[in-house]
């Protein structure tokens, strides 16, 4: 086969997750006439396809997406912007003056020489391997990433009794999902002192459903030939070392691996890109344009991001001056970060020492709130009747103080009197299609599980859109499932 033609294009991206999106459209806003996304899987989005829990979009949208809904708002952005995008597409090589090699069916091998590059591959999880686990290596063991894909894209359930090591938001996210769907995660452990997941996680996926935290806890050996039968646990000391005599054999067939993330940079090695040491990503300026002139990288490429609202902002910066670039127009510094691509500090969720984010004393309740970054602790103290409602005394009243908002209040009386969770989860459609799906507002938490059997029993018929309404009313909560994202 003759080597395909040598197109040309002013800006091409490679990825097309929420960092190579939002690049494309702002590349395309900024004045670049051609613009290509390539991207290796069947639509784009990336990682979020798979990511159907809530929290997105907090930031950039002002409103709480899934991860199917955040990617879809920007492949509508996309699509009406007439932006080329090429899925099942693999870029297998750049070279520094912006050539782009790549592979699809369609095309077989083709070349795309570029104005600007914006690399936006995003990252990779860490495998068993970097761990050094003793033991035999048997089926059964995952990335939490891999097992959240296989659970909300291909509808395979990685086991029935899970063990998770590493209590990043993507385990503990896994910890609730797997739990959802019928399996029994027996165990989260954290070799540190705290766990790294945000807040909310803690109290909507551990908490929620009494999965234990294993804090300052590791996993030591694996046991199994063909399937994992179980693991050993230790307790570790100052130094993150096993200590002899606490060892524990957990039963399980499962183990799912939590325990970091790494930028995914094979191709930016390629392009001759200088990579920092410490976030193992492309050394980028403010404008996130690397130390080869004309390819720029923003988001999980250059540092793993807690949140993809930021990773979409880096994806604005890096699309906007790489169109500059490729018309021959100067570069103009953001205000957003400087070198090494960190986005603005913002504060976190996570609280150090924190176990119990819902706790009783002898005052009253102790309630985390999980609605924004802020991470307040609120104090709840039932009043009585003659404190309360002298007058009306049927009606039950609280004081609440450590609040900033009147939105924390709210939360916190509703978490300690009735809490309420979104449900987010998937459905079989006919063809063997997964759909995620999830309800439109809260319903009570001791109904997510009769909610989870009715949804279960329902299978889909496509075409369908997202925000379309699937079951209503469902399980009398007033809540309605709907779509999280098109299938047509």
């Amino acid at each position: 086969m003759s080597a395909a033609k040598t197109m040309t294009a002013d800006v091409v991206i490679i990825g097309g997750g929420p960092g190579g999106m939002s690049a494309a459209v702002s590349a395309k806003n900024a004045g670049a006439a051609e613009v290509v996304i390539i991207e290796r899987e069947t639509r784009l989005s990336g990682i979020l396809q798979q990511c159907i829990h809530n929290g997105f979009g907090l930031h950039k949208f002002k409103e709480e997406l899934t991860g199917p809904e955040y990617g879809q708002r920007y492949e509508e952005m996309v699509s009406r912007l007439g932006i080329t995008v090429m899925t099942e597409t693999m870029a297998v090589d750049i070279t520094p003056d912006r050539t782009v090699t790549a592979v699809s069916k369609e095309r077989g091998y083709f070349s795309i020489k570029a104005g600007a590059v914006v690399l936006a591959m995003g990252c990779r999880e860490k495998p068993r391997g970097a761990l050094s686990i003793p033991g035999t290596r048997p089926a059964g063991v995952f990335t939490a990433g891999t097992a959240q894909k296989l659970v909300n894209i291909k509808g395979y359930m990685p086991g029935k009794d899970i063990v998770i090591l590493g209590s990043g938001d993507i385990g503990l996210i896994m910890a609730r999902r797997m739990t959802l769907e019928g399996a029994r995660v027996k165990a989260v452990c954290e070799i540190m002192e705290d766990s790294g997941g945000l807040t909310r996680n803690i109290v909507q996926c551990l908490q929620d459903f009494n999965i234990p935290l294993l804090l300052r806890h590791t996993v030591v050996e694996i046991h199994g030939k063909k399937r994992v039968e179980g693991v050993t646990v230790a307790k570790v000391d100052g130094n993150l070392k096993p200590i002899p005599g606490t060892e524990e054999y957990i039963e399980c067939d499962t183990l799912m691996l939590s325990v970091g993330l790494i930028p995914e940079n094979e191709l930016s090695k390629k392009a001759g890109v200088e990579l920092d040491p410490k976030t193992r990503g492309p050394v980028v300026d403010e404008n996130r344009q690397t130390k080869v002139s004309g390819i720029f990288a923003c988001g999980n490429v250059v540092k793993v991001h807690e949140l993809v609202d930021f990773v979409s902002d880096e994806g604005e910066i890096a699309g906007r001056s790489a169109a500059l670039y490729a018309q021959g127009l100067p570069l103009t510094g953001s205000e957003t970060s400087g070198a090494g691509g960190s986005s603005k500090p913002v504060p976190s969720t996570q609280k150090k020492g924190v176990k119990n984010l819902v706790s009783e004393d002898g005052k009253g309740s102790t309630v985390i709130c999980t609605i924004c970054p802020m991470g307040c602790k609120i104090q709840v103290e039932a009043l009585t009747t003659e404190e309360s409602h002298p007058e009306k005394p049927a009606q039950p009243a609280f004081r609440v103080t450590g609040n900033t908002c009147k939105r924390g209040e709210r939360y916190a009386v509703q978490e300690v009197t009735a809490p309420q969770r979104t449900l987010t989860t998937t459905m079989y459609a006919k063809g063997g299609v997964i759909v995620p799906v999830k309800t439109d507002r809260p319903v009570p938490r001791e109904k997510l599980s009769s909610c989870m059997k009715v949804i279960n029993c329902k299978t889909l018929i496509l075409p369908i859109e997202a925000g379309d309404i699937i079951i209503e009313n469902i399980e009398d909560t007033g809540a309605n499932v709907i779509a999280e994202r098109s299938f047509l």
